[in-house]
């Protein structure tokens, strides 16, 4: 786990939404994800988190900066070497209703990575390969000729990740794909990834709102609001010293199952609304809503800087 499998330098997504308008979705950003770990990624929606990670995966193009994948810089490919490097970095999407061809069998959703990386010799191997990953997952291979709309939630989220896993990959990001579940499936799904990450040695960027399932599965977690990394630090050091106001708010919204801890809970409330990411305020983005900001806050933007070993904040008054 020493070694960095994912580079990510000063990586910027911006998008033109007409009228001379453009919308910072990601807006400048950097850090390391290690080979075999785990990186939480949680802020409000509409941070830039979902946008992180597909212009990490290069579904999106980036308005700057650089994504280093074992060293090369995945930005500078194109064509075949893109195409061979795709199989190392997969995504498991969201919505588990939206995210499979209801016109396709599952043999067909998960043999389609193969096909496309040729990847199986002959129909049975294909065969042999889909049933397979659907073991894996936790589904019977039986079920190979069906249909999505046969399958629960749950069901498909699995089949979701079994075709991420289709062609071996190194590194996955997961993009909520825990938000669309009920709530008794969400920790099986939770559970699967850690086994399959245990038996494969997977690297994974876990995109989520709900923290106490990030605090779960993940070894480092990184705070995101409108568009910046505020803060990045280790699962258990984030949750036990938050040293952002933005990472103690959000964390004391976790209800915690004691009712005498809970009583006595200080609850911090962010006053005003998220501002647009069409129009960021100067300085610290998050100074609108921040209880600590002063005219500093206003004119110069905090680095993102060590306040403990191995914890960054972004702001004047960690």
């Amino acid at each position: 786990m020493s070694q960095p499998l994912v580079e990510i330098r000063n990586l910027k997504k911006y998008f033109n939404i007409g009228k001379g308008q453009t919308l910072k979705a990601v807006n400048d950003i950097s850090f390391n994800i290690k080979q075999g770990e785990t990186l939480g990624v949680v802020g409000e929606s509409g941070c830039g988190k979902s946008t992180a990670g597909r212009t990490i995966l290069r579904l999106y193009e980036p308005t700057e900066g650089s994504v280093q994948f074992n060293g090369t810089d995945i930005y500078s490919l194109s064509g075949s070497k893109m195409k061979a490097l795709r199989r190392e970095m997969q995504m498991i999407f969201q919505d588990p209703y939206a995210s499979l061809n209801p016109r396709m069998t599952i043999t067909d959703i998960i043999g389609e990575a193969l096909d496309i990386h040729k990847l199986s010799g002959s129909k049975a191997e294909r065969k042999k390969r889909v049933e397979d990953l659907l073991d894996l997952v936790g589904l019977n291979p039986d079920h190979a000729t069906r249909y999505p709309h046969e399958f629960s939630g749950g069901q498909r989220q699995r089949v979701g990740i079994a075709r991420a896993l289709a062609v071996d990959p190194k590194f996955i990001i997961c993009d909520e794909p825990i938000s669309a579940l009920d709530v008794s499936i969400q920790a099986q799904v939770v559970n699967l990834l850690q086994e399959l990450q245990r038996k494969m040695g997977l690297t994974y960027l876990f995109i989520a709102h709900d923290l106490s399932m990030v605090k779960h599965i993940s070894d480092r977690v990184a705070v995101m609001y409108l568009g910046k990394v505020v803060e990045i630090a280790p699962s258990e050091e984030l949750y036990a010293y938050p040293t952002h106001p933005y990472t103690k708010a959000l964390l004391s919204a976790i209800p915690i199952p004691d009712p005498e801890i809970e009583a006595t809970r200080e609850r911090i409330v962010l006053t005003g609304d998220l501002p647009s990411p069409v129009n960021p305020p100067s300085g610290c983005k998050f100074r609108t809503r921040c209880p600590l900001a002063t005219e500093k806050c206003a004119s110069v933007e905090p680095e993102l800087v060590e306040a403990r070993p191995g914890h960054f904040t972004a702001c004047h008054y960690a």
